[in-house]
C-alpha cells in the first residue's frame, strides 16, 4: 500500500513514540553504539531544518511577519514570561551547577522545530510559527547569555562558549536556511526544481524521527547514570508544562489574538528547543558536558509526553 504524505504526517505522533523507544533499546543495549551516534546529531538536525525551511512560504513571509500583534505577544511569552517561570521553578530545587545550568539552556529558548508540527496537530496557526522560526532563533541566540548571567551568575556564563552558538546558528539555521531559498528560486523557474522541492516536503517527519533515535540512543546511558540528578528536574519541567500555557492564554486574551493565533502561542510558549541547545551542552568541558546534555533529554521526554496532551488540551483551552 502506497503511503501518502499526509498519512505520514498524521501519524508522526507515534512514529515519534517508536522513534524513541528504539533510541532507548539501542542506547540501553549497546551503549557503545548508541555514544557512537554523537557526530550525527548536528547534521540530522540540519537536514530537519532544511526539509523544514523549505516548506516556508517566503513570498508570504513580510505578510505573516506583518501581524504585529502575534509577533509582540509571541517575543513577550518567550522572552519575558518564560523567564519569569523559570525563575520562579528553579529558585525552590537546590540543582548542582551542570544541572541548573542545563535547565537553563532547554527552557530558556524556545523550539522552532518540531513545535510546528504540534501546533498544527493543535490547530493551531502553524503558518505564523513557520514565519517567526528565524525571529526566535536569533533572539534567543541574543538573550541566552543574558539570561545565563543573571541566572547562574557571570563566572558560569563563562563557561558556555561563544563558538558553538555561532556554529550552531551558521550550520542549523543560517545553512539550511540559505539553501531552502535557492532551492525555491529554482521550483520557479524549473519543472524539476519543482518536483525536487515536493519531495521534501517528505523530509520533516522521517528526519524528526532519526533524530530522535539518534539523540535518546547517544544520551540515554547519560540519563540512567546521573539518575539521581536528574529525577529532581522532572518536577521543574511538568510544573512548566503546566503553568506556561495558563501564562499564554492571558497573554492571547491581552494581545485579542484569534483562535489559531492564541493556540500557536501557547504551543511556542510551551514547546522549548532542546534538539537545537543540545550540540551547545554536548560542547561544554568534562562532566559539565554529560549532566547538562542529560538534563536536556530528560526535558524532551517529558516534553513529547506533555505535547500529547496540549493536542488535546490547548483546543479547549483557545476557544
Amino acid at each position: 500500500m502506497k503511503i501518502t504524505r499526509n498519512q505520514l504526517e498524521n501519524q508522526q505522533i507515534w512514529i515519534y513514540a517508536i522513534a524513541l523507544l528504539i533510541g532507548g533499546a539501542v542506547g540501553l543495549l549497546s551503549p557503545g553504539a548508541g555514544s557512537s551516534l554523537d557526530a550525527a546529531i548536528s547534521p540530522l538536525i540540519a537536514i530537519l531544518m532544511y526539509g523544514m525551511f523549505t516548506q516556508i512560504p517566503f513570498l508570504k513571509l513580510r505578510e505573516a511577519l506583518s501581524n504585529l500583534r502575534f509577533m509582540m505577544a509571541l517575543l513577550i511569552a518567550n522572552f519575558i514570561a518564560v523567564p519569569v517561570i523559570v525563575w520562579v521553578l528553579i529558585t525552590p530545587f537546590p540543582l548542582a551547577p551542570p544541572v541548573l545550568l542545563g535547565v537553563c539552556l532547554v527552557l530558556l529558548t524556545p523550539c522552532i522545530d518540531y513545535v510546528i508540527v504540534f501546533t498544527q496537530l493543535g490547530k493551531g496557526n502553524e503558518k505564523l510559527m513557520l514565519a517567526s522560526t528565524p525571529v526566535l532563533f536569533v533572539v534567543q541566540m541574543l538573550l541566552l547569555p543574558v539570561y545565563l548571567w543573571l541566572f547562574i551568575g557571570g563566572n558560569m556564563a563563562g563557561i558556555v562558549r561563544v563558538g558553538p552558538f555561532l556554529e550552531a546558528f551558521l550550520f542549523l539555521i543560517v545553512v539550511p536556511l540559505i539553501m531552502a531559498l535557492l532551492t525555491q528560486i529554482w521550483a520557479g523557474r524549473k519543472t524539476a526544481g519543482a518536483r525536487f522541492l515536493d519531495w521534501t516536503a517528505w523530509l520533516p517527519v522521517p528526519f524528526m524521527a532519526f533524530v530522535l533515535i539518534v539523540v535518546v540512543a547517544s544520551q540515554i546511558g547519560k540519563v540512567y547514570s546521573d539518575l539521581d540528578a536528574i529525577v529532581r528536574v522532572i518536577p521543574i519541567y511538568v510544573l512548566f508544562l503546566v503553568i506556561s500555557p495558563i501564562i499564554s492564554r492571558a497573554i492571547a486574551a491581552m494581545f485579542k489574538l484569534d483562535t489559531g493565533e492564541g493556540r500557536a502561542l501557547i504551543f511556542s510558549a510551551g514547546t522549548r528547543n532542546s534538539l537545537v541547545v543540545l550540540p551547545l551542552a554536548l560542547a561544554l568541558p568534562g562532566d559539565w558536558a554529560r549532566l547538562a546534555a542529560a538534563v536536556i533529554v530528560t526535558q524532551t521526554i517529558v516534553e513529547l509526553v506533555g505535547e500529547l496532551v496540549y493536542i488535546k488540551v490547548v483546543p479547549r483551552l483557545m476557544k
